[in-house]
């Protein structure tokens, strides 16, 4: 004998089953990782090692695809527009979800209404370099430096909104300095400005300047953190080098379209989450200087409301705009 689910219950076991469906059907295609910066910056270097590493369980390739512009809105409302189908995901970053939605007078999308948020991946403490042929040699004498020759002193970025460019603005404002912004296509074009002597310093991820300042290229005075690097001790706080409070950390995570089922972006986060915790991958991101964050999408997401609040504060003090 055949025993039927009445129609009510076969609809709502359907509904249950229809998210771990979902779920295994996607990705039915290359996923596409767009990030924000150009190749070689931070963002690009997390999205590479992260997207290589859940690419064999998703069973599909993740390729990274760089959207380079206005700091990271170029990339965002790509992604935006795209199908809410899992298979175009943006690597976000303190930039697009954070800064410029304060920063920026026009903006294509709202931070958190157009994206779902799906996991944080890495931070990354900026520092302050500069130039060899600049004669400061710590926090105190740039700032002096800078006091002496208003407007003159030029900091590089990888664009506008970025943590490099508010870098900048932050150390203005607290150091009370006026110093001139000069934003580039991405952050190794920016700090190879820095290294040539054509913009005199810069607030880069570290990623993107410890090898430069183990060679001699250019001088790191200060970390961007709070307190002082565990595996740099030796390397001083800006905070505690003459700007109580600065900081700025900058950080990448994952985005989805708005729409983009519940099921997808839980699986995509799983994977994530389990990418960030094998050893290989850990060794590969804390060896270029990147903190391991990961966690729930209820975790990230309230974490970008944080930062949205917090850099419009730090925007409306500083007076930032964009050049």
């Amino acid at each position: 004998m055949i025993h039927r689910l009445p129609a009510a219950a076969l609809m709502a076991a359907t509904l249950l089953a229809a998210p771990t469906a979902l779920a295994q059907a996607w990705p039915a295609k290359p996923v596409r990782f767009i990030v924000t910066l150009a190749p070689g910056s931070a963002v690009d270097i997390v999205a590479r090692i992260v997207g290589e590493s859940i690419s064999k369980p998703l069973g599909q390739p993740v390729v990274v695809e760089s959207r380079v512009g206005a700091g990271g809105v170029v990339a965002a409302e790509f992604v935006m527009r795209s199908p809410p189908d899992g298979h175009t995901i943006l690597v976000g970053s303190i930039a697009s979800h954070g800064i410029n939605p304060s920063l920026l007078q026009k903006i294509p999308y709202d931070a958190m209404k157009d994206f779902a948020p799906v996991v944080s991946l890495a931070s990354s403490p900026n520092v302050l370099i500069v130039s060899n042929s600049l004669p400061a040699r710590s926090v105190k004498e740039l700032v002096a430096l800078a006091a002496k020759r208003p407007g003159e002193l030029t900091y590089a970025s990888g664009g506008n909104g970025t943590s490099h460019h508010m870098g900048g603005e932050l150390f203005g404002l607290l150091g009370k300095v006026r110093m001139s912004h000069v934003p580039f296509k991405g952050s190794p074009q920016a700090v190879g400005a820095v290294v040539s002597g054509e913009v005199a310093l810069m607030f880069p991820n570290i990623p993107n300047a410890m090898g430069l300042a183990k060679a001699g290229k250019v001088r790191i005075l200060g970390v961007t953190t709070p307190k002082r690097l565990s595996w740099w001790p030796e390397l001083p706080t800006i905070a505690e080098s003459g700007l109580p409070g600065y900081e700025v950390i900058a950080w990448f995570g994952l985005f989805a379209p708005a729409g983009t089922p519940t099921a997808v972006i839980d699986r995509l986060n799983a994977e994530s989450n389990r990418a960030l915790a094998q050893p290989a991958v850990r060794e590969n991101l804390v060896q270029q200087g990147f903190e391991i964050m990961g966690g729930s999408v209820q975790e990230f997401t309230a974490f970008v409301r944080s930062e949205l609040d917090k850099w419009a504060r730090v925007v409306k003090a500083s007076g930032a705009k964009a050049e």
